[in-house]
């Protein structure tokens, strides 16, 4: 089922014995905001997640390693964060959405079903297929958030950083099922924040 979304249905019992009369027509709204946790089950190896799937952290390499989300989005805008509960090295951890089959031994926008933001304690650049621009200044550090907005109505996604844009539209052209995503290696860990509302200067344009 789809998010912010009315379905109509009926219902009949049935057992040994037969099967019932169907019910009359009852309404059903779904949430009008997503509530999701990362997914083991699809994410990278090498991966640590939190008991309840909020936050996950890499192990000791160097190496990105991408974690999903439970759930993917074909269309409807969409906003969640990410704390930033660890940051202790010089690393570059990468924040956005992919396919369910991207590559996740590798950073997230490396190939092409990976829509990324790698972002330092500096500066950030937006990368997909392995082509990265658009430098922005302002970085992260321990206690930031990192905030994705995908807008499927417009089939675009923007980034957040501290509550505030950061850069442009960072990719257009979006058509499809895209899960929420982040590539993390030796040193950082993240929280996921979800079932947000979408920011107020997206709701006004």
């Amino acid at each position: 089922m789809h998010f912010n979304s009315t379905y109509n249905a009926r219902v009949k019992a049935f057992n040994s014995t037969g099967e019932g009369d169907y019910s009359e027509i009852i309404g059903l709204q779904t949430a009008e905001v997503a509530w999701f946790t990362f997914d083991p089950c699809i994410s990278g190896p090498d991966l640590r997640f939190s008991e309840d799937n909020c936050s996950v952290s890499a192990c000791e390499g160097y190496e990105h390693r991408v974690a999903l989300g439970s759930v993917g989005f074909s269309r409807g805008v969409h906003y969640w964060e990410f704390t930033i509960d660890r940051y202790d090295t010089d690393t570059d951890p990468s924040f956005g959405i992919a396919r369910i089959d991207v590559t996740k031994d590798q950073m997230l926008g490396k190939d092409e079903k990976g829509w990324g933001m790698y972002i330092d304690r500096q500066r950030s650049w937006f990368v997909h297929a392995k082509v990265h621009g658009q430098r922005c200044e302002g970085g992260i550090q321990q206690g930031s958030t990192v905030g994705v907005l995908l807008d499927l109505n417009r089939h675009q996604v923007s980034f957040y950083v501290n509550e505030e844009p950061h850069g442009p539209i960072a990719f257009h052209n979006l058509y499809g099922v895209f899960y929420p995503a982040v590539s993390v290696n030796r040193g950082v860990t993240v929280t996921l924040h979800t079932a947000l509302d979408v920011p107020s200067d997206i709701e006004d344009s």
